[in-house]
This record gives C-alpha cells, sequence and structure tokens, in this order.
C-alpha cells in the first residue's frame, strides 16, 4: 500500500496546502506556526504510518494523525472568533476535517480489526 493512493492522504495533503496558501500573510506568526503545524501533522502521521512496517505502529501513526485533526479544528475555530480567517472558510476547513477525521477512524478501525483476526 502506497500512502499517495489513499484518499485521506490526498485530502490531508490538499488542506494543507489550502491552509498554508491562506495564512501565508498572517502576522501572528505564532498562531500561524501552531496552525500549519498541527495541519501537516496529518498527511505527514498518515504517511509515516503507512511506511512502518507493524500495523501496531501504522495504527499508532493514524491516531496521531487523527488527534492532529482534533487540535486543527480547535485552533481554526478559535482564529475564527478572533477575526484572523473568514467564518465560511473557517467552516470549511473544520467540516473537511470532520471528514478527514471520520476516515481516519474508519480506516484505523479496519486496521484494527486485520490485526485481531491475523493473531
Amino acid at each position: 500500500m502506497q500512502f499517495e493512493n489513499l484518499d485521506v492522504w490526498k485530502r490531508s495533503r490538499c488542506l494543507s496546502i489550502e491552509v498554508y496558501k491562506a495564512l501565508r500573510d498572517l502576522k501572528d506568526y505564532s498562531f500561524k506556526d501552531q496552525v500549519t503545524r498541527s495541519v501537516l501533522s496529518v498527511p505527514s502521521n498518515i504517511a509515516e504510518g503507512i511506511e512502518r512496517e507493524y500495523k501496531k505502529e501504522k495504527i499508532r501513526y493514524l491516531i496521531i494523525a487523527k488527534g492532529s485533526l482534533g487540535e486543527f479544528r480547535t485552533q481554526i475555530d478559535i482564529g475564527s472568533e478572533i477575526g484572523y480567517i473568514q467564518k465560511d472558510i473557517a467552516n470549511g476547513w473544520i467540516q473537511e476535517a470532520v471528514e478527514l477525521s471520520k476516515m481516519l477512524a474508519a480506516f484505523i478501525k479496519t486496521m484494527e480489526n486485520t490485526l485481531a483476526t491475523s493473531n
């Protein structure tokens, strides 16, 4: 399995690119750094997990990616409330993060089930 072929990786990669471009001119560098780190963590951890040898390791990195989506959603919600991110853009990003989280949850469950049946 190649991570580049996974829809969840493709979509999280696109979200990362979109966020980086949208926040390019934001002057609050600390906030921008935190948001871009959390969103970039998603496709990065998916890729790292898939490249791992053992299923338990793969699952661990997918869980980390899912956690990063929660972190990202929180930051975008706050960024929207303080006026850094337009509400409609923030809502779109949050919705995409929710969908990606559901995709990862299903993927993790599938991997856990194959791990349980292989023991």
